[in-house]
């Protein structure tokens, strides 16, 4: 016999956690007694879940979360929305009151613990019996890392940890799918009976580990590559001449780019992402199309065409063994060369420009998307993080965990609207004296919204005004050293400065 919290531990070690992110509360001290891995702390649940998403989608290991039962988790939920939509694998354990006085409606309970967050959880749970929580982390992290990964949660009494139970098993899971050669076939002969076939690749492919797949299948069979609508990882080096650019995500936009191609091929992303409604194909009538992914839901819900499921990186590497050898002749995706403005086109440039070699690119800047698509390519594989959900407060908390994972430097690309929601989580890069740099483009405004009110016919927009608001004061009051920018002459200095630091900086760079 052992305890809750030994059973507990072991498991934790077998599936690789070494750090447990969190805010503590009352109903989770137990759980913290001889923690065997460092404490990661944030000062707000929605913090916690955004370093806890970065940490697990940088590291491709699961990430462990400890949240209080019902307000914590309540806090979290923006941002455990987000690592549903990231596929990010979390197993999220909540504090529960003691199991003798749930009866009687106690003080910091919840009621119905595993409804609440569903349904952004693949799988949510409160053990009947103490003896059972350990049974339910081990399904927690195989659920988790079953693709399509993603959150799962655990309901956890205060009075579980001490109690005595049996040591369970310990399985080895090897969740990878490997596509059908059936599949493979019938992908194969799309692309090989094509004149110009066109890859479409999405945030799965990052998931996969599936750059080097990627390029290779585009170089053999000669495809031209685009971005899927608002991929929240990097794809496919945008230097590269067969990348030709992004989809947006508008269905005849899609259908626009895509005219040239008689072969689609969509791998790790949905047919197709929308923001706004849209009639007529979803692609050329022309050209046929099919997906590879380890989503079934992006099979079903396919709006005709064909689709294989399985490892987006297995079946991208079996096609580059099995299609025909073509030349590329397709298009090559231009950059930009804007003017020495303080608009977020130049700014953007003049980061790609100074960003030390292998910098790692955290977004969450809605209206530098676009801009930041024509002039700060993604070369590397790891170098690009954004939030899957749209929702904002991701990226600042994420860009945490990302630094955790991955040793070189972090350049979070971040708006003044969306940097508010999460601002706190500065504190924490303090504290672990994480080498990241806050770039702020700083508008006054939710200009992104602001910007998007037309497609409703509207020439103004409520409660979008953020005047006023100073980064760098912010910034110090946690901790973190910062600059503010208003001329494109002390544009060049403050990047530097800010990206040859060791520790967190912030730079607030007020643009048109």
């Amino acid at each position: 016999m052992t305890t809750v919290r030994e059973a507990s531990f072991a498991v934790f070690e077998h599936f690789g956690v070494d750090r447990l992110f969190g805010n503590p509360g009352s109903t989770e001290l137990p759980m913290l007694k001889g923690m065997p891995f460092p404490y990661v702390m944030g000062l707000n649940e929605a913090v916690v879940m955004g370093m806890a998403d970065g940490y697990a989608r940088a590291s491709r290991k699961p990430a462990l979360v400890n949240l209080h039962s019902a307000a914590g988790t309540g806090h979290s939920l923006g941002n455990l929305f987000t690592a549903w939509k990231n596929n990010a694998p979390i197993v999220v354990t909540a504090g529960q009151q003691a199991r003798s006085i749930l009866p009687f409606d106690p003080f910091l309970y919840a009621e119905r613990p595993s409804e609440f967050p569903r349904p952004y959880v693949k799988f949510a749970i409160e053990p009947a019996r103490a003896e059972d929580v350990p049974l339910a982390l081990i399904r927690a992290f195989i659920t988790a890392l079953t693709p399509p990964m993603g959150p799962v949660f655990v309901s956890i009494p205060v009075d579980d940890w001490e109690r005595e139970c049996e040591m369970p098993g310990l399985p080895d899971v090897d969740a990878v799918t490997v596509p059908s050669a059936t599949g493979i076939d019938r992908l194969s002969a799309m692309l090989d009976a094509a004149e110009r076939p066109a890859l479409v690749l999405g945030t799965g492919v990052a998931n996969a580990g599936g750059w080097k797949s990627a390029i290779a299948l585009a170089e053999k069979a000669g495809c031209a590559v685009f971005a899927a609508p608002y991929a929240a990882r990097e794809t496919f080096p945008e230097d590269h001449p067969q990348f030709a650019g992004f989809l947006n995500a508008w269905r005849d936009q899609i259908r626009d780019a895509l005219d040239p191609f008689d072969a689609i091929l969509v791998a790790g992303a949905p047919v197709f992402t929308y923001h706004v409604e849209g009639s007529g194909p979803h692609w050329p009538p022309h050209a046929r199309l099919m997906a590879l992914s380890d989503d079934p839901q992006h099979l079903a819900n396919l709006p005709g065409g064909g689709g294989v499921l399985g490892d987006v990186d297995n079946g991208l590497a079996l096609l580059a063994e099995r299609t025909n050898k073509r030349a590329y002749s397709g298009p090559t995706h231009q950059l930009i060369d804007p003017p020495a403005e303080m608009t977020a086109a130049y700014v953007l440039k003049r980061i790609a420009a100074l960003r030390p070699e292998d910098a790692i690119i955290v977004e969450e800047s809605p209206t530098a998307r676009g801009p930041e698509h024509v002039t700060l390519p993604i070369t590397r594989e790891g170098g690009f993080y954004s939030c899957a959900s749209g929702g904002l407060g991701y990226s600042l908390p994420g860009a945490l965990g990302v630094a955790m994972a991955q040793d070189d430097k972090v350049i979070a690309v971040l708006g003044d609207g969306a940097a508010m929601y999460t601002v706190q989580g500065m504190f924490t890069a303090f504290q672990e004296r994480l080498p990241i740099s806050f770039v702020i483009m700083n508008n006054s405004a939710y200009a992104a919204l602001t910007g998007f009110s037309g497609e409703f016919g509207m020439n103004h927009v409520p409660g979008c005004d953020l005047t006023g608001l100073d980064f760098v004061k912010i910034a110090e009051g946690h901790g973190v050293a910062g600059r503010r920018v208003d001329t494109v002459e002390d544009l060049d200095a403050a990047l530097e400065w800010s990206f040859g630091a060791s520790k967190p900086t912030l730079l607030d760079l007020r643009i048109a």
